[in-house]
């Protein structure tokens, strides 16, 4: 590369968190090749009399690179059949990028199938979806990404599922296009090991692998994979039943968590939440968002709020004990009002949180709603707190604990299974190890009875002991280790504080 090149290839990584320069000089048209789905997927056959229903594809984008933009309507171009495809619609969330006014404008004006909808001011992902769902002529609604590339075969099996379950929200299998190389990785026809989207009790989205049970209810490669949560990028769902649904919640502001709400809405409102694996979308993962929009971090906790306080019902509470900010948006009631989202739930007849982690999702672990007590804890006689840092922005089995005076020291909580555990959210568990002599984090290791190296008992001079070892924690120079139980001894006395 010349000096001029590299120079364009680090700006546009830095504008959009990929590698722009190479996107720019591979052709809006690629050919992604032989299709390397699974043969069951190749061999299925779709309804023609009727036919399928037609949908409206839905790409919200600001800011986003020319090449990228462009690659992902062809896409859909090249690999949708005609008959399917309603229209393609283009929301403009206020980019300010030039090449993303007029030009766009006139690039697409003499191809009737593609509009460009415009918001006059920056209002987010929600908002946006809002206004293409709300102009879309199709019977089905198709969101994707802007930065997305739609492989062979991909929208047939979206639409026959939701032809044969009305009631159906369903996502493709997202495949990964590399953000450094533009890579597509295809499916791989001999492999077929796939992930579900899960969710934490900070409420963040997460993928995990298929459990055997749902394996075993697929009967092939074309059934589609019941999913406790969905990313809730790309999918598709019946225009009809999105609204009977009730859309999103248009009070959530920007981005984030609208994926959950909606996860669990369509799941105890009656409807079904899949992802269908003979459908297969590549996607740009970016290691961070390039964008950034008003009060960041604190209007997605404002969101997730809100779908606490509609969804969760008494799981809320694990999840304020969790995130002491989303604790204070609720404290103080500045997450808006929700009264007619309540409404909707009792419209729809919908079932309870608890039905939803039994029935939906019942490989999760469910923390104590009231723990016996939480908190802090801090070593009275030392003058301390309990403390593990973060390893890359998030602690990890194996790390072992201190004892220092900083104030924004882990709440932990000691729970019916007389574990202390790492906060609600956190399956990492004081672990008590008789062979050493550090106190260190380790897995959880039952959602029943606990392991006997995390069972602990606070005795009535607040020692907290284990039991299988006869060993209590103690601090010695800012360590924290396990040592013979003194009653006397200053650097065994816990108890649990709550910051204020």
């Amino acid at each position: 590369m010349t000096a001029e090149e590299e120079k364009e290839e680090s700006s546009g990584y830095k504008k959009n968190q990929f590698n722009q320069f190479a996107s720019d000089h591979i052709s809006l048209h690629r050919n992604l090749g032989e299709d390397t789905r699974p043969p069951d997927c190749l061999k299925q056959k779709f309804l023609r009399c009727p036919g399928l229903p037609t949908t409206s594809v839905i790409i919200v984008f600001h800011n986003e690179a020319w090449s990228t933009l462009l690659r992902t309507v062809y896409s859909v171009l090249h690999t949708a059949p005609a008959v399917l495809l309603a229209e393609i619609l283009l929301v403009d969330d206020a980019s300010t990028d030039d090449h993303l006014k007029a030009p766009l404008d006139e690039y697409w004006r003499n191809l009737h199938i593609v509009h460009v909808l415009r918001q006059k001011e920056r209002k987010g992902l929600i908002t946006a979806r809002l206004m293409g769902a709300q102009a879309a002529q199709g019977d089905v609604l198709t969101f994707l990404d802007s930065h997305c590339e739609c492989f062979p075969g991909w929208l047939e099996p979206l639409l026959a599922r939701i032809a044969q379950e009305p009631t159906a929200v369903v996502s493709p299998k997202i495949n990964n296009i590399d953000y450094k190389s533009l890579k597509f990785h295809k499916p791989d026809p001999a492999q077929q090991n796939y992930s579900r989207g899960n969710f934490d009790w900070r409420l963040k989205f997460g993928w995990e692998r298929v459990p055997w049970e749902e394996k075993k209810r697929r009967k092939n490669e074309t059934s589609p994979i019941r999913t406790p949560t969905f990313a809730g990028g790309l999918f598709s769902v019946s225009k009809t039943y999105f609204e009977h649904i009730g859309t999103y919640d248009d009070q959530m502001e920007f981005w984030g968590g609208e994926n959950l709400e909606m996860s669990f809405r369509v799941w105890m409102c009656g409807g079904l939440l899949e992802i269908i694996p003979c459908s297969v979308v590549g996607h740009i993962f970016r290691k961070k968002s390039p964008h950034s929009f008003p009060n960041g971090s604190a209007t997605i906790l404002r969101n997730l709020v809100r779908l606490a306080e509609v969804w969760m019902d008494e799981y809320r509470w694990v999840f304020y004990r969790t995130n002491r900010k989303a604790a204070s948006i609720f404290r103080a009631n500045s997450y808006g009002d929700v009264s007619e989202r309540r409404k909707l739930r009792e419209k729809l007849n919908c079932k309870s949180f608890s039905w939803y982690l039994n029935n939906i999702y019942p490989e999760a672990y469910r923390p104590d709603v009231r723990p016996i007590i939480y908190g802090q804890l801090n070593n009275t006689g030392c003058g301390c707190r309990l403390d593990v840092e973060k390893t890359k922005k998030h602690w990890e089995a194996g790390q072992i604990l201190k004892c220092n005076n900083r104030e924004e020291a882990q709440y932990f909580e000691y729970t019916s299974q007389k574990e202390i555990r790492l906060s609600a959210g956190i399956e990492l568990c004081l672990h008590a190890n008789p062979e050493m002599t550090l106190v260190f984090l380790e897995s959880c290791k039952s959602k029943g009875k606990g392991a006997a190296e995390q069972v602990w008992i606070f005795t009535r001079t607040n020692q907290m002991k284990n039991p299988s070892s006869g060993k209590c924690v103690s601090v010695a120079g800012g360590n924290v280790i396990l040592s013979r139980c003194k009653s006397t001894s200053v650097g065994q006395s816990w108890v649990f504080i709550r910051a204020k």
